[in-house]
């Protein structure tokens, strides 16, 4: 399945800040048919590095989405019934407006000046989208890590837009631990020269800060059994130790390798944005608890999480499972076996296919019926 990536623009966009950008551009691709009645439309919202181009094969460089193995025919959301859609989120560089795009204004990149946006104006723009794509409720919002966050935005910010939410291996607000994880990729990019507080468009980006964040981030989304599987302590084209700082070890390579490829598809600049996102993301905030945040709900939620995720460990899956069943909330939550780490919700995709497929099924059933 070839796709093609599209563009829709709007005017403009509100942020939580008090400002907006002005026009706005979003990055999307669909996959599947929207029915007459318009209710088989899902979508699909991505982690942190992630892109619009979630399955299929793109055109320009033969590469399947990135959940490629979770959406198409027969597949656990199956194109031959629902019609999927999934955009670049606000402060992106792979299509989407961010700091990387053209500031009218200047005629130059935005850098900097770009304003700070939140996971509640990466979602009010998203329902911008499936509104101008002619859609008033969505059947189901589903999404892993930040697009869990995202799910969980949808569900409360627009429930009525809402029929399902499943959040995957996510969290209804960072934790200290992975607020600091989240720093140290900030501050190695912003300790890289290159970086030049934020104005390298048109000169050398901060490459090797870049990396070295990926890098950092890249070990919080394996587990340690994986990693042992993977690698252990195996040296890399080597019998000994070299004694000189060069790679010895196959994780080392392996780090390297994953830095180096990072940079040449995202922007340092989003990077900072995007994990401040996170950061900031606290879905009680507002409302003075999770439970008053969840009051207004229509959607049926599935709540997956894995054994071996320690970046987004069940028990913050189970902090919303337990708000929402306090407001007695249809929920069903599923805790799977995996030894991929935070990885899983991307690579480890047979129980889960399994679970998301009868969840929509019934989801629709129930939609159908109203």
């Amino acid at each position: 399945m070839t796709v093609e990536t599209k563009l829709a623009r709007f005017d403009e966009v509100d942020l939580d800040i008090g400002s907006r950008i002005a026009p706005v551009e979003v990055a999307y691709e669909t996959y599947g048919t929207l029915n007459a009645a318009r209710d088989n439309a899902i979508l699909i919202v991505h982690a942190f590095t992630g892109d619009a181009h979630a399955a299929g094969i793109c055109p320009e460089d033969g590469k399947p989405g990135w959940w490629d193995n979770m959406i198409g025919p027969g597949k656990a959301f199956d194109t031959n019934k629902y019609f999927m859609i999934c955009s670049n989120v606000l402060g992106g560089c792979r299509g989407t407006t961010g700091p990387s795009s053209i500031n009218p204004a200047t005629g130059k990149p935005y850098a900097l000046s770009f304003p700070g946006v939140t996971i509640a104006d990466m979602v009010r723009l998203q329902q911008m989208l499936v509104r101008h794509l002619g859609i008033e409720r969505l059947l189901a919002v589903a999404g892993g890590s930040m697009g869990g966050m995202q799910a969980l935005e949808w569900a409360v910010m627009y429930p009525e837009m809402v029929a399902s939410a499943i959040p995957i291996a996510t969290t209804a607000r960072h934790s200290a631990q992975q607020i600091a994880f989240n720093e140290v990729g900030r501050q190695a990019i912003m300790a890289d020269l290159n970086w030049n507080n934020g104005d390298y468009y048109g000169g050398n980006p901060p490459a090797r800060g870049l990396a070295v964040a990926r890098m950092v981030g890249h070990i919080t989304f394996m587990s340690d059994d994986s990693m042992k599987q993977k690698f252990g302590r195996r040296l890399r084209d080597k019998e000994t130790f070299s004694f000189d700082f060069s790679v010895d070890f196959e994780v080392e390579s392996y780090l390297r390798y994953r830095g180096s490829q990072f940079v040449n598809r995202f922007d340092a600049n989003s990077y900072l944005y995007i994990t401040k996102a996170l950061d900031y993301f606290d879905l009680a905030n507002g409302y003075g608890s999770l439970a008053k945040a969840f009051e207004k709900t229509q959607a049926r939620f599935l709540v997956i999480s894995f054994t071996s995720d320690w970046l987004y460990p069940s028990y913050q899956s189970l902090e919303v499972v337990s708000a929402l069943r306090g407001l007695n909330k249809d929920v069903a939550y599923c805790e799977l076996e995996s030894n991929y780490g935070h990885d899983a919700f991307l690579v480890d995709i047979g129980a889960q296919t399994e679970v998301v497929r009868g969840f929509l099924a019934s989801t629709y059933r129930e939609v159908s019926h109203q």
